[in-house]
């Protein structure tokens, strides 16, 4: 009943960035999902997956496993990188590459 303590990274289809400013603790899965037997629906018997915990840093995370004895792992945070764009950029004379329409 390993837990991992991370920050999630921002989602590549969304410009914000809400749910990337709060730390995540949630238990590594002790049994690999299954099959129920008579409609084939996947299944799993280790409910702590179901089991995610939001906190506003990694220090209250961490109070937090300390306190109830769970044995945890920190991740390393995501690197921000920011890719400057501008519009006019497409309409460069020295683009590298050329329009295909």
């Amino acid at each position: 009943m390993v837990a991992r303590i991370y920050r999630p990274a921002r989602p590549a289809t969304q410009s914000g960035e809400a749910r990337s400013r709060e730390w995540v603790l949630e238990f590594e899965p002790e049994a690999d999902y299954g099959r129920e037997p008579l409609m084939g629906w996947t299944t799993m018997s280790d409910m702590k997956r179901q089991v995610k915990m939001r906190f506003d840093s990694r220090e209250k995370a961490e109070a937090y496993a300390r306190r109830h004895g769970i044995p945890f792992i920190v991740l390393p945070e995501h690197e921000k990188t920011v890719k400057s764009k501008s519009y006019t950029d497409n309409f460069r004379a020295t683009r590298k590459v050329n329009w295909t329409h």
